[in-house]
C-alpha cells in the first residue's frame, strides 16, 4: 500500500469515505495536508494541520490497519519540527479508536463534543 499526497481527483473518493460532499473535500485537499492510503484506490486518508507546537489531525478514515499507518505520516511531521500531535476521536468511531490504541498515542481525557457525540482526547509526544 502506498502513503501519498492527496490529490483534487481524489476529493470524489474522500467524499464516498466520510459522506461529506465532493467540494467539501476538495477544499480540504487545498486547505490541510492530506495524506491517502492508495492500494489501487483510495483505502483511507488522514488530514492535518499544525499551530504553534502541535500537529492537529483534523480528519481520519478507513480500516484500522490502514488509520495506524496514516499516523504515521503527521507523527513523522511532528518528531522532524519538535512538536506534539494531538487528534480527538468520537466515541462512536471504533476503527480510530482501535488504530490509537496501536499506536504511541496517550489518551488525554474528554474533548469537545460534535453535534452532541462526546471525544476523547489523545495526544502524541515527541521524545
Amino acid at each position: 500500500m502506498e502513503i501519498r499526497d492527496a490529490i483534487e481527483a481524489d476529493a470524489e473518493r474522500l467524499a464516498a469515505l466520510t459522506g461529506a460532499p465532493v467540494d467539501v473535500m476538495r477544499n480540504l485537499v487545498h486547505d490541510r495536508t492530506v495524506r491517502v492510503a492508495d492500494d489501487d484506490g483510495v483505502e483511507g486518508f488522514v488530514s492535518y494541520d499544525a499551530t504553534d507546537h502541535t500537529v492537529h489531525v483534523t480528519q481520519l478514515e478507513g480500516p484500522p490497519e490502514v488509520c495506524e499507518r496514516l499516523l504515521e505520516e503527521p507523527t513523522r511531521f511532528a518528531d522532524r519540527e519538535g512538536m506534539d500531535v494531538e487528534l480527538l476521536v468520537p466515541e462512536d468511531d471504533g476503527a480510530t479508536r482501535e488504530a490509537i490504541e496501536r499506536s504511541d498515542f496517550d489518551e488525554r481525557g474528554p474533548g469537545p463534543r460534535f453535534d452532541g457525540t462526546p471525544t476523547t482526547r489523545y495526544r502524541w509526544s515527541a521524545e
